[in-house]
């Protein structure tokens, strides 16, 4: 039998548009009659009395004449069954409303002495067709949805209907909307609601019943559940980071529906559902930008973005594209990475009519005169400079290409910044330049001494020039470093996921490795809003809140993927964590401050730290030195001259480079 219902509901689905109205339009007709008959009865007592085809024929063909053109003008046949709501249900109130006081005034005005209508039997009209047309509506909808009737009775206790048992966290409008959609999808049956508000608990709402969250292992007792879907895309990190932890000790796998901003802006629907957001497991709410911050370097300018392709280079394209700048430039040297972030932009320019210009150019942080000619073309105002080899074992290997792209790559950007009259140029660091063991951490504290350099020389002689002209600096450097960011390429987070879908085990170095995070979009927002506040040579640090341990980190993420971590004293779990080992150059505890000394800004999440540093002619005779045992491939000699330079620069076991790994430090 429920086959049958299926391909009845498919073929009626399946039905032109224009099949469809005639047949709800022939519908109604019959439904209007037979309340009108039915009101008759009701009133009169005496099915006798009525006269459909005789003496009342005039008012059983003048009520369909009045009601089906009200119905139309109210748009009951635009409305799709499947996703009828509250707003169909109000126009066919006040569409059969409307009907039945005009089927009123017709009564009232029709005086025939044979065929006597009583003016009462108008009301039973009314609230007849009411529960007829509007019933119809309703049960057609639950009829489409699948799940009107089962007559299979695998809903009833003790049966499966082989769908995962799903449980909702939140019984607001996000909950029934989802519940609506997995009912119409059916990929997974949802069976309870959890809410923790008093008014709802314990209730039933949309057939489900909802539960408390302290009741919630009642709950799986009795529904057998399985997943717990998190419908609450307006609650704060921090409220989600509570909602999780309570969660994390059941045998339950979480998803969640997408964050509020995401609903809005149509990027995805209230069923596409994803993984819990690791963010939601920091529990930090992001601090609203202040907009005076925001755009003082970005609205009216041309801003270019180097390294636009990246993690955090798209993510400051994304919020400086609604920003009011003229023109962005997006410079990256990997093509594909360039399409793609060029794509997004402008698919979003063009969906929201943003009044700005986008510049696609492939270039090399490497080659100066690039930078050059597109700062001079363009007449560049700002310059958000993310470009940087960032992977700390990978850099340990490849200690040239390191080098010059992290610090030399700098150089010509700062330095072709200079010749061209940028305003305002911002570094994107890193906290791995704070008393490094790397080369990826201390050619990025280079790269910030470089700016410090620069930054207090009106007029310098630039590294390479041979004329020795000396270059109005116009320039304001800043520099802003920071900590991981969740979803940065490299992130141990996908990692982390992929291993536990394989079905683990999930690798971590070290059992007390612990590492600052951040979102990538307040990552973006505070280095836009820090490189505002800078005075020229400023190293800001954000505040990342307090560090977390991977291991832990990891732990969460497979209990709330609904498995057990296999250990010694669980030795029949389901995922093991095994430690593999600190990489190349990886700390323990990252830092974020060289010194002591930090001093607070207007944000309350940026803080100015007082770095020490060295002049630009020392640094340009260190910039040779490196250039010429890169040349030579003299690694041992690169490294000391990094140690002698970057404080606290402490460099861990051998000198391993890929390429000349015959070289050791001795």
């Amino acid at each position: 039998m429920s086959k049958l219902l299926g391909r009845v509901r498919n073929r009626l689905v399946a039905l032109p548009r224009r099949y469809k109205r005639i047949l709800q339009l022939v519908s109604d007709t019959l439904l209007i009659w037979l309340a009108l008959w039915s009101a008759f009865v009701i009133r009169l007592g005496d099915a006798q009395q009525v006269h459909p085809f005789s003496q009342h024929a005039w008012l059983f063909s003048l009520a369909p004449v009045i009601a089906l053109p009200v119905y139309i003008r109210f748009g009951m046949y635009r409305a799709v069954l499947r996703y009828l709501g509250n707003d169909a249900l109000l126009a066919i109130f006040k569409a059969v409303s409307l009907s039945s006081l005009l089927m009123a005034l017709a009564v009232y005005w029709v005086k025939d002495p044979i065929a006597v209508v009583p003016r009462s039997m108008v009301f039973n009209y009314w609230w007849l067709s009411l529960c007829l047309i509007g019933g119809l509506r309703l049960f057609m909808r639950q009829f489409f949805l699948g799940n009107w009737l089962n007559l299979d009775f695998k809903m009833l206790p003790g049966k499966q209907d082989g769908l995962p048992a799903v449980a909702i966290y939140g019984a607001g409008s996000a909950g029934n909307q989802l519940v609506a959609a997995l009912r119409m999808g059916r990929s997974m049956r949802p069976v309870a609601f959890i809410d923790d508000d008093d008014g709802v608990a314990n209730r039933v709402i949309a057939g489900l019943r909802v539960y408390k969250p302290k009741h919630i292992q009642q709950m799986i007792d009795e529904t057998s559940v399985q997943e717990v879907l998190l419908a609450i895309p307006s609650a704060s990190r921090s409220r989600r980071k509570e909602i999780l932890a309570a969660l994390e000790s059941y045998p339950l796998h979480v998803r969640s529906v997408p964050g509020f901003m995401d609903l809005a802006s149509g990027k995805v629907r209230v069923d596409d559902l994803q993984e819990v957001d690791i963010s939601d497991l920091l529990g930090r709410d992001a601090v609203p930008p202040q907009p005076e911050l925001f755009e003082r370097c970005i609205k009216g300018k041309t801003v270019m973005v180097t390294g636009a392709g990246g993690s955090i280079g798209s993510e400051l394209c994304r919020q400086i594209l609604s920003s009011g700048a003229r023109l962005l430039i997006l410079f990256e040297h990997a093509e594909f990475n360039l399409y793609g972030i060029h794509r997004e932009l402008e698919l979003r320019i063009a969906r929201e009519a943003l009044p700005i210009q986008l510049l696609p150019i492939l270039g090399s942080i490497r080659n100066p005169q690039r930078l050059l000619d597109v700062m001079q073309q363009w007449r560049v105002d700002t310059v958000y400079h993310a470009a940087a080899y960032k992977h700390v074992p990978m850099v340990e290997h490849n200690v040239a290409e390191g080098v010059q792209n992290n610090l030399l790559g700098t150089v010509n950007t700062a330095q072709a910044a200079i010749k061209s009259g940028v305003s305002n140029f911002v570094l994107i660091s890193t906290d791995k330049a704070v008393r490094p063991t790397n080369v990826m951490g201390s050619s990025k504290r280079l790269a910030e001494m470089v700016l410090q350099a620069l930054s207090v020389e009106p007029a310098p002689v630039l590294f390479g020039d041979a004329e020795a002209v000396h270059r109005v600096n116009k320039t304001r450097f800043t520099m802003v470093r920071f900590g991981n960011v969740l979803g940065s390429s490299g992130s141990v987070i996908p990692l982390f996921r992929e291993q536990i879908k394989r079905g683990g085990p999930v690798t971590v170095t070290h059992p007390n490795i612990t590492r600052y995070f951040m979102t990538i979009p307040e990552a973006a927002q505070l280095v836009i809003q820090a490189g505002s506040l800078g005075q020229g040579g400023d190293v800001f640090v954000l505040e990342m809140g307090a560090p977390v341990r991977i291991v832990e980190l990891a732990e969460k993420m497979i209990h709330l993927s609904g498995f057990t971590v296999r250990d010694a004293e669980k030795p029949h779990g389901d995922i093991a964590i095994e430690f593999t080992g600190l990489r190349p150059g990886e700390k323990l505890y990252e830092e974020l401050l060289i010194g002591e000394s930090v001093l607070p800004t207007e944000h309350p999440m940026i803080l100015r730290a007082q770095e020490e540093f060295i002049t630009w002619e020392s640094l340009k005779q260190l910039l040779a030195e490196l250039l010429q045992a890169i040349d030579a491939d003299d690694y041992v000699r690169v490294r000391q001259l990094l140690r002698q330079t970057v404080n606290g620069y402490v460099p861990e076991g051998e000198i391993v480079d890929w390429i000349h790994c015959q070289q050791k430090l001795h």
